[in-house]
């Protein structure tokens, strides 16, 4: 069985744990409902005729539904058998009859197929199953001219993503902008975060213009996060445009929030004092596949690192990679420190190196026991 199933995934199968968390089968299914009337009509009219050409004629039971069959629906095979005149009257009564309940059953489903409505949740079935299957993804709430740049940044660097809009035209949307998942929804009910997969994502952004937007999306996410009883909380990323509501965004429970005017000034002020710097960020923090990334890489409770100098690790001469900043326990943020920092017990490490040395840093940083270099290999412990 462990064969079949690694096959199965392989060829992409493999659909265990993949069912989506809201179940539309239920609306789906009422879609059906339309069709009731025109199959009781139909049942009515074939036992009817039956009956009929039994008794009028004293045809047999399976010569009685054949010859209704072909009459009411109008096929004109003619007569299997020889009909009185009285059968004859019969016969055409139940044409007519035939004819319909075949209209209104026409009627009724060009009606049904018109709304749209029975296409339109068989559609977003099947979207919802493809979100079902996404893991540590990101789920951006509100669409805008923010949202259409950072998913171009999210599909250019492979992060998976599902938008969340209540926009009535968010298919057309869409498919504009290549969202590969979205969920048309208002963005801060226990349906968006259903539909969204939430339970199995890394985090949500909010990129609202209006903070109260914001302010709902991370009250809301934070009471659906304790109700999961999620050990590792969300990662929620904001925006605003003050630095009044920057703070109170924080407060409220946002771990990151950006200042799009702040940013701007920023980025401006850093090409004017350094020119040949402009493209710097362009071309190795935000290209695609680029050989520099940065990353943020938490201390362990129990790594050997604390209470060591940084210098300690020879992460730059073993794995060229550097620290550019630390985050302390308390939220004071240390740039560009020196050798001799002493890294305290829960703070994070802002390291840029390649992918290869960002991952061996982690695993040595996060060790247990304290490690012993000569030249570029580790050796030995103490």
């Amino acid at each position: 069985m462990s064969k079949i199933r690694n096959i199965k995934k392989i060829l992409g199968w493999d659909v265990r744990n993949t069912k989506p968390e809201f179940d539309l089968n239920g609306e789906i299914y009422s879609q059906f409902k339309h069709f009731r009337l025109p199959l009781i009509l139909i049942q009515v009219l074939m036992l009817f005729g039956t009956l009929g050409y039994m008794y009028i004629d004293n045809f047999n039971i399976l010569d009685a539904i054949y010859q209704t069959g072909i009459t009411f629906t109008t096929v004109g095979f003619g007569e299997i058998a020889p009909i009185s005149q009285a059968g004859r009257l019969f016969t055409i009564t139940l044409i007519i009859f035939g004819f319909l309940v075949f209209t209104i059953s026409i009627t009724i489903l060009m009606q049904v197929f018109a709304k749209g409505t029975f296409i339109e949740l068989y559609k977003e079935r099947n979207m919802l199953y493809k979100i079902a299957r996404l893991r540590n993804h990101f789920v951006i709430f509100n669409h805008n001219e923010y949202t259409v740049q950072l998913a171009e940044q999210f599909k250019q660097n492979h992060i998976p993503f599902v938008i969340v809009d209540p926009s009535e035209d968010l298919d057309e949307i869409a498919v504009k902008y290549d969202y590969p998942y979205y969920v048309k929804e208002e963005t801060y009910t226990e349906t968006a975060f259903l539909k969204s997969h939430l339970s199995s994502a890394k985090g949500v952004i909010s990129l609202s213009k209006n903070i109260s937007d914001s302010i709902t999306i991370i009250a809301s996410v934070r009471l659906y996060e304790k109700e999961l009883g999620r050990k590792n909380p969300y990662l929620v990323i904001c925006n605003a445009e003050s630095q009044k509501d920057i703070e109170r965004l924080k407060k409220l429970g946002a771990n990151k929030v950006v200042a799009p005017p702040e940013l701007m000034a920023k980025r401006v002020s850093a090409m004017a004092i350094r020119p040949d710097m402009e493209n710097v960020l362009d071309e190795f923090l935000y290209k695609k596949d680029t050989p520099i990334d940065m990353e943020e890489i938490y201390i362990d409770d129990e790594s050997w690192f604390i209470d060591h100098v940084i210098k300690d690790a020879h992460l730059r001469d073993r794995l060229k990679v550097s620290i550019i900043g630390i985050t302390t326990a308390n939220g004071e943020f240390i740039q560009t420190p020196k050798g001799t920092t002493i890294v305290t017990k829960g703070s994070k490490l802002l390291v840029v190196g390649n992918q290869e040395g960002l991952g061996k840093a982690k695993e040595l940083i996060n060790k247990k026991e304290t490690p012993m270099f000569i030249g570029d290999e580790e050796i030995d412990y103490v």
